[in-house]
């Protein structure tokens, strides 16, 4: 009977460090729809250099992302922005201690119709459309048209930076079309001619036109020197100094094979 007994212990035991092996080899991400296409590329690479790791990737927005974090749901929230003061005090209130990891850059784009004939605009005449003061493309030399304002919606890292960089945290107009990610939004203005929208550098196609601001286009040149004003960094947040896997996972986006694919997704790499 002891002998028994001492059989299902260490039963117990190897089943117990088996499941926690397995479980350090699975890696799940939510959060920005900005960073949502690097994670996505860096996961493809590296399930391919490490066929044991399943990596699980999804979006909702950085807000989701850092919330899913402080609930302890995922490993890694994603966020196209730092994390707010009432969010970390929330995260420490529950033992988590959420440290953001920078793995690229990105510029926020301004974009327009591809057949809209303007092809700059300041942050002040941008704030002005944005708030409802012009509503017309007329009044800064473009077509008798209206304006269709389309933003990311309050969930957005995006949206956040935005609100920061452009609008002076000022509201944005209450008929805005409020939208859940950066491709809603590029689908959106590449469909009505009016429209104006702004986008991770990764979204951007030829099916719309980004405008250059205050006289800067994006570009990984501009976002790296800070000439162009709507840069920002791009962040994986952890519970605490990545460790393990996850560790391994994020090492692996910051290296120059990492690197490379945060360019080839449309984003700016660190160096």
């Amino acid at each position: 009977m002891k002998y028994l007994f001492r059989l299902l212990v260490v039963g117990l035991i190897i089943f117990t460090t088996s499941d926690l092996f397995a479980a350090k080899k699975n890696i799940t991400l939510a959060g920005s729809t900005t960073v949502l296409p690097i994670a996505q590329k860096c996961a493809e690479a590296f399930m391919d250099i490490n066929p044991k790791v399943n990596i699980s990737v999804r979006g909702g927005g950085s807000g989701v992302g850092i919330a899913s974090l402080t609930a302890k749901s995922i490993d890694i929230g994603m966020s196209s922005r730092p994390i707010k003061d009432k969010e970390l005090a929330t995260a420490k209130q529950k033992g988590v201690n959420p440290v953001g990891n920078i793995i690229a850059l990105d510029g926020l784009a301004v974009i327009v119709h591809s057949q809209n004939p303007i092809n700059e605009i300041s942050i002040k005449t941008l704030k002005d459309i944005y708030t409802g003061k012009i509503t017309n493309w007329k009044v800064i030399g473009g077509p008798d048209k209206e304006i269709v304002v389309v933003s990311r919606d309050v969930a957005s890292g995006t949206f956040e930076v935005f609100k920061e960089k452009v609008l002076g945290g000022e509201k944005t107009k209450d008929d805005a079309l409020m939208l859940a990610s950066n491709k809603a939004v590029a689908t959106t203005v590449q469909e009505t001619p009016g429209a104006i929208g702004y986008i991770g550098l990764g979204y951007l196609s030829e099916g719309v036109k980004a405008l250059k601001v205050e006289g800067v286009l994006p570009s990984n040149k501009t976002v790296q020197d800070g000439t162009y004003k709507l840069a920002r960094p791009l962040y994986m947040y952890t519970n605490g100094t990545p460790k393990g896997i996850v560790k391994e996972f994020i090492d692996f986006i910051l290296s120059p094979s990492g690197q490379k694919l945060v360019s080839e997704t449309g984003y700016v790499p660190l160096k």
